[in-house]
């Protein structure tokens, strides 16, 4: 049996697990401290839990096919200070060379209080006679001055790299770390882009130390498949990236749980909360995508492109904060703040004549409900208890307890709230929802999720504690992900290669599309995907002239098919229906491949006292694993292939592309290729979909079936 490997290093734990190759079952999860005060570091608790893992479920290290790692270093690096001083080697001449000084003299960028990350500044002139020794001599002036990283950075370096790139070979040749602004970020922006590099090289020594020693470990242990790191976007990496661009791991560890869930859940639109102890990480899934922005550091902006996570101060052991003795408040202090045990997981006998006290985890907080036993037992009133009391939590879920100790030592607070146990719980647990529900409802707007749609999935210990209440307040469907402690764990065993080329362009033409996406395949080959697996999504953003292209893929050579038997067409539209909302009898499949079905139905609203009529044809898009792929309010499908697609192209483009005083808009064009979903939307111009479209079906027979899907931009 092939297995693969995921590593999760927390702050307080480091966890593996092993997942079959084949089938993506659960094998065994180990777990042991984070090992940060070792010589080593966090490395050293890396290579304890691989040992482990594969000792106690009996795996060889030949049969290991995928190893791959989530690390918190890079983000503590920042959010403890603990950053090497970075010297910026800024080229230019003339005018515009005074310019770049400007913009590339960064200063100092205070990450926590009272902590910096602090950078130097020297100007080269490239018209100097000897640009190699002008750069070295920057180097060593900069060295003096404590700097022990290196920025090259200069104006449109993205369109002429070579005296970046030069200074980066003159940095080693000095055995010295460096990063070129260009091999951070494509874009233009001197600023923002001098900004993520430096960022990225200040943390490149401690990143550079730790990796070496994980690889060397992995390879001494007899495994032969490459380390692959997580990146802050979902997907992974390898380490000589990890060594070239450590920034990327910022953030890797929401990143990692929500790729579990994309994976492992198979969710196509939803919010996933994972749930801690003390805090809740929620992200958005549109269409099996995870939701991305660009990350701040200390508060500014950069070219970093990260999941886009919100996180509320609510978790499982979030306590209840009080006023004369009345709960009015849950969070954000949590149990293990203040020293003090779950009253859920407390045995019931400890709980003997229970009275209500408070506790301050800090000076300057308010009062949190605490409990003082005859015994001199203390416990904490917590989202858990509640939970648990308000039958939320289930058997055989992780945050499952003692109600019979949460009874008791939550009866002192509902004696003074003048109510029943269950209705205190619930109260402390709508407190939690107040806050929960103002970031998920914020982060659904943001990303015009459809409300009837959305699907809330829980993760982490905590998620029975937080998730099912707070999706039956929102009116939302929800469920708690299968293995959900473990979760970013599996997250990281199952993650895709992922690379992103971002590219500013003013008039973009087919070639220069072409140009970034093949780009976005090269770099994902190198980053270990294999090519046969690789999908590649562009798109053009118009106001900005930028070209991003973002390829995934997976880093075996075969992709697995994974269900025991496929479903029936039947059973197909009764899954489409039952999301849609709608009589099973008026659905009807649009088009299908053999891997992919469009269902649609037309559906007809009345408006305005039933005096106008709006007729819409919504779309799901369906896999033979009765996984909903594509969801679109309103679509027009047409059954196609290989040979005649570009023909149906041109009938699509000429009956939904819309004119006004804005210009031209073309409609969102899908092209369905198997399993494949190729994203043609965001193109400015026909041609561009069109050839777009014959690179992605390059080499397929021109028999072979597809399925062309289109909306307006307003429908979409």
């Amino acid at each position: 049996m092939k297995v693969r490997i995921g590593i999760d290093v927390g702050g307080t734990f480091t966890d593996a697990v092993a997942i079959d190759n084949d089938t993506y079952a659960l094998i065994g999860a180990v777990k042991t401290p984070t090992t940060h005060t070792a010589k080593e570091g966090v490395a050293a608790g890396i290579v304890q839990v691989l040992h482990k893992v594969m000792e106690q479920y009996h795996i060889a290290p030949e049969d290991v096919t995928f190893i791959a790692h989530g690390t918190t270093q890079a983000t503590n690096a920042l959010l403890e200070g603990d950053v090497a001083k970075v010297g910026v080697v800024t080229l230019g001449q003339g005018l515009q060379g005074a310019k770049s000084k400007g913009d590339t003299t960064i200063g100092n960028i205070e990450l926590a209080p009272g902590k910096y990350l602090k950078s130097d500044n020297v100007y080269v002139d490239t018209a100097a006679a000897d640009i190699d020794a002008a750069i070295r001599t920057a180097l060593e002036t900069l060295k003096k001055q404590d700097c022990t990283s290196f920025v090259a950075a200069e104006a449109f370096s993205v369109d002429d790299p070579a005296r970046e790139n030069r200074t980066v070979e003159l940095c080693k040749d000095m055995g010295l770390p460096g990063t070129a602004t260009n091999d951070i970020s494509k874009l233009y922006g001197l600023k923002i882009r001098t900004r993520t590099a430096v960022v990225n090289a200040s943390i490149m020594p401690k990143m550079l130390e730790a990796a070496t020693m994980t690889d060397q470990s992995i390879k001494a242990a007899g495994i032969e498949s490459p380390l692959m790191v997580m990146r802050c976007d979902g997907g992974v990496m390898t380490v000589d990236e990890v060594r070239n661009r450590p920034i990327l791991t910022i953030l890797s560890g929401p990143a990692a749980g929500v790729a579990g869930a994309l994976m492992y859940e198979k969710l196509t639109d939803g919010l996933f909360f994972e749930v801690g102890g003390t805090s809740t990480d929620i992200s958005c899934v549109k269409d099996g995508k995870v939701m991305i922005r660009y990350a701040e550091v200390g508060g500014h902006k950069t070219y970093l492109n990260s999941l886009d996570v919100r996180t509320v101060g609510i978790g499982g052991g979030s306590m209840v904060e009080i006023k004369n003795g009345k709960a009015v408040d849950t969070g954000p202090r949590s149990a293990h703040i203040a020293g003090l045990d779950y009253e859920v997981y407390t045995p019931a006998e400890k709980i003997v004549e229970p009275k209500l006290a408070s506790v301050r985890p800090m000076e300057t907080d308010p009062e949190y409900a605490c409990i003082e036993c005859a015994n001199g037992v203390r416990v904490a009133l917590t989202m858990a208890g509640a939970a648990n009391l308000a039958g939320y939590v289930h058997p055989e879920d992780y945050a499952y307890g003692n109600t019979e100790a949460a009874r008791k030592a939550w009866q002192p607070l509902a004696d003074n709230m003048g109510c029943t146990v269950e209705e205190a719980a619930k109260k402390v647990l709508a407190f939690a929802a107040a806050k929960n529900s103002k970031v998920a409802a914020q982060l659904m707007k943001d990303y015009e999720m459809d409300p009837k749609h959305t699907v809330f999935v829980g993760g982490g210990g905590g998620a029975a504690a937080v998730v099912p209440h707070l999706a039956e307040t929102m009116g939302h469907k929800s469920r708690i992900a299968k293995n959900a402690p473990v979760i970013s764990t599996i997250g990281v065993a199952l993650a895709m290669v992922r690379d992103m080329v971002e590219r500013s362009v003013t008039n973009p033409t087919d070639a220069d599309i072409i140009s970034v996406r093949r780009e976005a395949e090269q770099k994902a080959i190198q980053n270990g995907a294999a090519p046969g697996t690789i999908e590649v999504s562009v798109e053009v953003d118009t106001q900005r002239n930028i070209i991003r292209a973002i390829a995934v893929g997976a880093t075996e050579m075969r992709s697995k098919d994974r269900m025991k038997q496929k479903l029936t067409e039947d059973r197909l539209l009764e899954i489409a229906a039952e999301n849609l909302g709608a009589d099973k009898a008026k659905l009807r499949f649009a088009a299908k491949n053999g891997s992919m079905w469009a269902v649609q139905y037309e559906k007809n609203e009345k408006k305005l006292f039933g005096l106008v009529k709006k007729t819409t044809h919504p779309l799901r898009l369906i896999d033979e694993e009765g996984i909903i792929r594509l969801q679109k309010n309103n679509a027009w499908v047409r059954q196609t292939t290989v040979g005649s697609w570009e023909k149906d192209l041109h009938w699509i483009l000429e009956e939904l592309t819309e004119y006004n005083d804005g210009g031209t808009n073309l409609p969102n064009v899908y092209l369905v290729l198997g399993k494949r979903i190729i994203d043609l939307s965001g193109m400015q111009k026909g041609e561009q979909i069109a050839s777009l479209g014959n690179v992605e079906l390059a080499g397929f027979a021109q028999t072979e079936p597809l399925i062309l899907a289109a909306t307006k931009r307003v429908d979409a």
